[in-house]
């Protein structure tokens, strides 16, 4: 249907009708933008959520039960979906409500074309209806005037006192009012014609063409609303895939919580190294009793017993359920705890076996102190578990303060950081040995005494970080022979112990044999003169050894020409390419392979490098 044809006179109501279509789109509107900051409000509350719960954390309070790791895993989860839920607002904000309040802009703009357009034709019509009523009105009253004329005209010309001047005026004056009557009456008849004639084409041209365009307006102000409704819906659509990796994360993370290895570490980072205390001996104070026959009520020790006793002979027997119920209290580690003074370390275990009672005070004063010392760290190290948080003890060198097994561990962590330390210490003297040779045969690239104060620095901490390796190697060394020497006198069922897996041997290297994690030799350099370089002049034939190349890392173009006189650098030639497999360490060397697989180092300064960073596109420009 058309409104033009069907809504010809409703021109007020179109009005309304397409204001309250505006109004509507506008509305629309605005719970769109209330949506989308909605949405930004949730995912800004959800990222400070993450933020307050995953706090910047130094390297030694990284979690490692795999229930904390879960909750960080779930928390990262988390800030992605809340990711998602900025681009749901984003996708509204650009594609519904600012195409929505572009739209309304435009709507009201053709709106008001339209509606100017209808008043205008609508005046037009108007001021011609007024001129066909001013000429119709003019018409009746010149007909009227005409009618008096002729009235008069009859009155004196019957009457016989009229004179003829008068009669003839009266004639003169109808045949006036006459003429002007015929000629307001031929004015009226134009104008009403030219007023149908304009009446025909206001409502059969000009208002359906006008109410059609106010149709067409209104028709796609309503597919608009349909397409945003879908455009709503797409913007969460799109989310939906990357919103379900989000809580599969969520899912794999919760099932990757495991009871028995958060169990594990719990034992790796409180695991003390000590032994349990063995059993107390009984001590005997009534031998230098004198007894009398009513003693034996006294004890429960039969009578050849106490004579044997009497004369120093063996045959002792002990009541063990007695003993043990006196020191009940003496073996338990978090009951009371005994006042005794400290000892030093008991004897082996064979002198043990073979000592007499004489000596079991001694055993029980060094147990005792055991308890002392291993009581507090286990409470202390119990009471930090359920905090959650680890406290760190005084720090020492040589971890003296720590427990055998944690003992080890930290000397362990220390070793292969000294190494790592070494390792960079002893490639950069190489660097700078190859640098050196460089500038003496060719003194145009630089001076080679400017390279000594660095060289002569290097080898310090060389000398430095080999001592310091020794000096913890001969910690560690103490603390796993004190601990195999505990080991063989733990009974059968500990033979079974098996070393955690994931330990580093002194090497860096994962082993599961104990003996040879003990027993492996660190790797050192071999020995140098202090203060000189040790340079391998095959160490660059070394380097190409390998069975495999290395990979392309990137690309460079050559700024000069290089003769590469030199053992193991590379001829190259001014605007050459060249394919980067290694990048420059700090020696000003880059290694290079040429289209034919000939390899070898160039100056870093004779040419320009583009790293290709694991290929996702990033380029880095030296």
């Amino acid at each position: 249907m058309s409104w033009g044809t069907e809504l010809w006179d409703q021109f007020d109501n179109l009005e309304k009708h397409t204001q309250w279509g505006i109004d509507f789109l506008e509305r629309y509107s605005k719970f769109v933008k209330e949506r989308l900051d909605i949405e930004q409000n949730y995912a800004k509350q959800l990222r400070n959520l993450v933020k307050k719960y995953c706090p910047k954390r130094s390297k030694d309070e990284e979690p490692r039960f795999t229930s904390c790791l879960s909750f960080y895993s779930l928390l990262s989860e988390l800030n992605d979906y809340a990711g998602q839920r900025e681009v749901v607002a984003e996708e509204m904000g650009n594609r519904v409500y600012g195409e929505l309040m572009r739209y309304s802009q435009d709507l009201k703009g053709e709106r008001k074309h339209h509606l100017q357009e209808g008043r205008k034709a609508q005046q037009y019509l108007d001021q011609c209806w007024k001129q066909m009523e001013n000429s119709k009105r003019k018409f009746e009253r010149e007909c009227r005037e005409a009618e008096k004329a002729q009235l008069t005209y009859d009155r004196l010309d019957n009457d016989i006192n009229a004179t003829k001047s008068e009669v003839e005026k009266a004639k003169a004056q109808l045949y006036l009012r006459t003429h002007t009557a015929d000629e307001s009456k031929n004015e009226y008849a134009a104008q009403l014609q030219s007023f149908n004639s304009e009446q025909w084409k206001h409502f059969n041209n000009a208002i359906p063409h006008i109410f059609k365009n106010l149709q067409d307006m209104d028709e796609r102000r309503t597919v608009k609303l349909g397409e945003t409704y879908r455009s709503f819906a797409e913007a969460e659509r799109r989310v939906i895939p990357i919103v379900s990796k989000c809580l599969d994360g969520m899912v794999s993370a919760a099932k990757a919580v495991d009871e028995r290895r958060d169990s594990a570490i719990v034992v790796e980072s409180f695991k003390s190294g000590f032994e349990p205390p063995g059993d107390f001996p009984f001590e005997d104070f009534s031998q230098n009793l004198s007894r009398t026959g009513s003693d034996g009520t006294i004890s429960n020790t039969p009578k050849g017993d106490k004579e044997r006793e009497r004369d120093g002979g063996p045959g002792l027997r002990t009541d063990n359920k007695h003993a043990m119920s006196r020191t009940k209290n003496k073996l338990w580690l978090f009951g009371k705890k005994p006042k005794s003074p400290s000892f030093s370390p008991p004897p082996s275990s064979s002198s043990y076996l073979c000592s007499s009672p004489l000596f079991s005070s001694d055993l029980v004063s060094y147990y005792l102190s055991q308890i002392k010392t291993a009581a507090p760290k286990l409470s202390l190290n119990l009471r930090d578990l359920r905090r959650g948080v680890k406290q760190e003890a005084p720090s020492l060198e040589d971890f003296s303060h720590l427990p055998p097994e944690q003992r080890r561990k930290k000397l362990q962590q220390k070793l292969d950081e000294l190494n790592r330390e070494l390792q960079k210490e002893t490639d950069q003297r190489d660097a700078l040995n190859k640098m050196k040779d460089v500038y003496e045969k060719n003194p145009q690239m630089g001076d080679p005494s400017s390279l000594q104060p660095k060289l002569s620095e290097t080898n310090c901490n060389i000398q430095r970080l080999r001592s310091e390796i020794h000096k913890n190697e001969s910690w560690l060394s103490e603390v796993e022979g004190k601990q195999s020497s505990r080991g063989d006198r733990r009974l059968s069922t500990d033979n079974h112990h098996h070393t955690p897996h994931g330990r580093e041997s002194p090497e860096g290297s994962y082993t599961d044999d104990t003996n040879q994690e003990h027993h492996t030799p660190l790797r050192r350099p071999n020995p140098s003169q202090p203060g000189l370089p040790n340079h391998d002049p095959h160490e660059f034939d070394d380097e190409f050894d390998d069975d495999d190349p290395l990979p392309v890392i990137g690309h460079c173009k050559a700024l000069y020409s290089f003769d590469g006189k030199d053992e193991g650098t590379l001829v190259m030639a001014e605007n050459e390419v060249l394919y980067i497999i290694e990048e420059d360490k700090g020696d000003g060397w880059t290694r290079a392979r040429k289209q034919n697989g000939e390899e070898g180092y160039i100056p870093t300064s004779y040419v320009e490098i583009t790293i290709e960073r694991h290929g996702k596109g990033a380029v880095t420009y030296i």
